[in-house]
């Protein structure tokens, strides 16, 4: 699958999901992260799976994240789930790292729910709890949209990310859902956890999570125009906040562990914004 710029690639990808599918157009799509992927089954059966190399996916190095995409109903229309993702840290330009979520907007969707694991700056967070992303910092010093500026036909790469996590549809969803802790999630390069004195510094910025990835994701789908949710599952106490040494074992262990809590939340996330 080679195209002359990653726009045209996402085009590429979502003719084939449309021809692997049967479907051609989705309405939503879920991006699940570290530890998120047993909570797919909340979906139901699988319609369709497409490895993640059919299209053009860069395959997933890190433990907790599948490498395929699903086709699933929903009430309101078809939602695409990608079981995983890739980082920036393995080595990826970020046009391949946002490359799902184009890949998802080429293929219809107008929504997108966006799941990682992530480090409690907030001592009031316990592991195992989702919290919704309020906000972002993104400190990865990085952007999707540098570069060359995005081909005809594209919008402006100069994107107003205000009201980037969609204030009402959080309220719809805590409305939907039930009690729901919101805070700012600040995405760094990694993939070293963070020093306790960064740990302070993020909590000084206002951060009360902490995690490597979601950022570009969420600048690239808002530049597509799509709505945008987002989701972390507490894994463990930011670097100096506990005793235990952090250990990415136990960001799996605690997806597992919450599968039941978070294939609910992301079910209804969905279904929300696929209605």
């Amino acid at each position: 699958m080679t195209a002359p710029d990653p726009y045209a690639r996402a085009a590429t990808a979502a003719a084939v999901v449309a021809t692997r599918t049967g479907d051609a157009e989705h309405r939503v799509a879920v991006i699940l992260g570290s530890g998120w992927a047993a909570a797919a089954d909340a979906f139901g059966p699988a319609l369709a799976e497409i490895p993640a190399d059919d299209l053009g996916l860069a395959p997933a190095g890190v433990p907790g994240h599948r490498g395929v995409v699903r086709s699933v109903a929903l009430a309101g229309g078809r939602a695409l789930v990608f079981l995983g993702r890739v980082h920036a840290y393995e080595g990826h330009d970020l046009d391949t790292v946002v490359h799902g979520v184009r890949t998802a907007a080429a293929a219809g969707c107008r929504a997108v729910v966006l799941t990682n694991a992530a480090g409690a700056v907030n001592p009031a967070y316990r592991v195992g709890q989702p919290v919704l992303i309020a906000d972002h910092l993104n400190l990865t010093g990085r952007s999707p949209l540098g570069g060359p500026p995005p081909p005809a036909g594209q919008p402006s790469r100069f994107v107003d990310l205000t009201d980037l996590y969609g204030r009402a549809r959080r309220a719809e969803l805590i409305a939907a859902a039930g009690p729901l802790a919101e805070g700012v999630y600040a995405g760094l390069p990694g993939p070293h956890y963070e020093t306790p004195a960064e740990i302070r510094m993020l909590a000084t910025l206002g951060a009360d999570l902490v995690g490597m990835s979601t950022v570009h994701e969420a600048i690239a789908a808002r530049h597509q125009g799509l709505e945008v949710l987002g989701i972390s599952l507490v894994t463990n106490a930011a670097a100096g906040l506990g005793d235990a040494p952090l250990d990415h074992g136990e960001v799996v262990e605690a997806g597992r562990a919450a599968t039941g809590e978070l294939g609910r939340l992301i079910a209804v996330a969905a279904g929300l914004l696929a209605a």
